[in-house]
């Protein structure tokens, strides 16, 4: 099975770390994979580093590789255009929880893997038949345990979906200093809790590494998060106003029993459900499926 990756982003952000855990399982995997991404962005450059097959992506260089592939992989909106001309099978995976743009557009595409229910619903309200969206939520690594005292939350700078203004006004509240980080598996060893809050959520690949970590997560009650988060069982969902963060910061650093409590359960839910194994394994059901 032959796979041409698209992924236009400029930063690693989550959907970036994705497609990389994603080339690299594949190639375990004797999947053979050609990614082609923004030239010197972070995804190229790390993806060359570890030594997966990535080039340059370009329309006419789309057009002309796709020849000697089975499907076309497209991971981000940009790049989901550029498949749409390829003469091969187009699967695209969706992560964002945003309404569909262009309804023209997504009726082409052969297959979309959805990253969780919630972006499945979403996509059935675009006009994408239901027959042709597979659920496939993100995996990540299984981290050693956390075992620091901070408050981590991502910085997200730039983004106006993310919540850092109201985690840091939470923060204030609760008394506490929160750490804003933009290298979040750097500093998950230093954190005791995690925090997420945002008006709009796929599912959370950075709640998922935190939670593979062992750390209790604090997050938004929105979107794929609820599919994630079982409150009071393996971390607490939250509504985005600065007082019920902050009430949720108070309980867990006055807790350290259910802090511990709620990170065990929470990297226990990542290992039976959201790890890069099992992502990997799951894509390939679905190449499998459309390729028969």
């Amino acid at each position: 099975m032959r796979v041409l990756h698209l992924d236009s982003g400029r930063e690693m952000r989550g959907g970036q770390w994705q497609v990389l855990r994603l080339v690299e399982g594949l190639d375990r995997e004797a999947v053979e994979c050609t990614l082609m991404a923004r030239p010197g962005s972070s995804l190229f450059l790390r993806a060359g580093k570890a030594g997966l097959r990535v080039e340059p992506l370009g329309l006419r260089r789309v057009l002309s590789l796709s020849r000697a592939h089975d499907l076309v992989h497209a991971h981000d909106a940009r790049s989901h255009t550029m498949g749409l001309l390829a003469r091969r099978p187009l699967l695209v995976s969706r992560r964002v929880a945003f309404p569909v743009g262009s309804r023209w557009k997504y009726r082409r595409a052969h297959h979309y893997l959805a990253v969780s229910d919630h972006v499945k619903s979403v996509l059935i309200a675009g006009g994408v038949p239901e027959e042709k969206i597979s659920v496939v939520y993100d995996g990540v690594p299984l981290l050693d345990q956390a075992g620091g005292a901070k408050i981590l939350a991502p910085a997200n700078a730039g983004d106006p979906q993310k919540g850092a203004a109201l985690v840091l006004e939470g923060a204030h509240l609760a008394g506490v200093t929160v750490t804003l980080t933009s290298d979040l598996e750097r500093d998950l060893p230093e954190a005791g809790v995690f925090v997420y809050i945002t008006h709009s959520e796929g599912l959370g690949s950075a709640v998922l590494l935190a939670m593979s970590a062992g750390l209790p997560v604090i997050a938004s009650n929105t979107g794929g998060l609820r599919e994630v988060i079982c409150h009071g069982e393996n971390g607490m969902l939250v509504e985005n106003a600065a007082p019920a963060i902050a009430a949720a910061i108070r309980e867990l650093t006055a807790n350290p029993g259910l802090a511990r409590s709620l990170g065990q359960a929470a990297r226990r839910t990542v290992e039976e459900r959201f790890t890069t194994a099992i992502m990997v394994r799951r894509t390939m059901e679905v190449y499998r499926q459309v390729l028969a």
